[in-house]
Parts: C-alpha cells; structure tokens; sequence
C-alpha cells in the first residue's frame, strides 16, 4: 500500500516537472499511431458506440498533443457523452494547439481561424471575434479570411443546429 501510494507521488511530480518542460514533438510513428487510432473512432462513431470512440480520440491525443484537431474531435466526442467539463478541457487544450501552431507558422492564416472555430465552442463568441479581427489586420490578402469575415461565418457557425450539439 505505501509503495502504491509512494509511486503514485512519484508519478504526480514527474508529470508537474514535465508539465514545466516543453514537450517532446511526436515522432513519426506515434503520428501514424495516432491517426490509425483516430480512423478507428471513426468508424465506432458510425456505429455509434462513443464510448470507444472518446477511449481512441484521447489515445490519439495523447500521443499528439499539439494537433488540435484529435483534442477538438475529443472535446465533441465528451459532449456527445455528457462529459461537457471534461469537453471543456478538450477544446481547451485544442485551442492551445492552435495558438502554438500559429506561433510556429507566423505567415499562415488557419491556425487563427481554427482557433476561431474552438473559442465559438467553448462559447467565447467575443475572443473569437477578437481573433478574426487580429487576423483581418495580420492577412488582409488572405482569402479564406476574408471569406470567413465577410461571409460571417462565426454567425453562421454559432446558429448551425450540428455546432449548437458540440458546443459547450
């Protein structure tokens, strides 16, 4: 029992040093494991057996944590099963994926309007706007952003009946 307990001590303050540390990029193996792991909860989403499908998405997750899209995919999944704090949580560290990924590809729009997309649900329709706006300014010749601004899209997101299921 006290070398349970004393491990799982250990565990926790390795994972808080850890935590501190940047992570590791993911290696190509674990890219393909993931994505062999996120088909796999495709089809248990066809079947409709969610509970398998939100076990492979947080596999996939974890094994690459800085694709946004497996913890955004994760996050649908947990509300889809009434988890919606753990869905939170989800989005939250997609949402964080995105803003790395824009800090790592400076000159490229979509991390920006994917984080547009993750603040809407996580109902922080205002930071997304902030955020359209900031990307306005920063790709003004971008077309994807201009037709996202101009088609208004986060209005049209944010009344979509499939968002309004996923979102929080």
């Amino acid at each position: 029992m006290m070398k349970t307990r004393a491990f799982f001590i250990l565990v926790a303050l390795a994972s808080l040093v850890a935590a501190g540390c940047k992570a590791k990029e993911p290696t190509s193996l674990e890219r393909k494991e993931a994505a062999a792991l996120v088909s796999e909860a495709q089809f248990a989403l066809q079947l409709k057996d969610y509970a398998r499908a939100e076990t492979l998405l947080a596999k996939a997750a974890a094994l690459c944590p800085d694709t946004g899209k497996f913890w955004v995919d994760l996050g649908a999944m947990r509300v889809r099963l009434g988890k919606k704090d753990a869905a939170r949580t989800a989005y939250t560290s997609g949402l964080g994926a995105y803003e790395e990924a824009a800090k790592a590809e400076p000159k490229d729009a979509k991390p920006l309007l994917q984080q547009i997309y993750v603040l809407a649900l996580l109902g922080r329709t205002e930071d997304a706007r902030a955020v359209l706006l900031r990307a306005q300014k920063k790709f003004p010749d971008d077309r994807a952003v201009r037709v996202f601004a101009e088609g208004k899209q986060i209005d049209k997101m944010t009344t979509d009946p499939r968002f309004k299921e996923i979102a929080l």
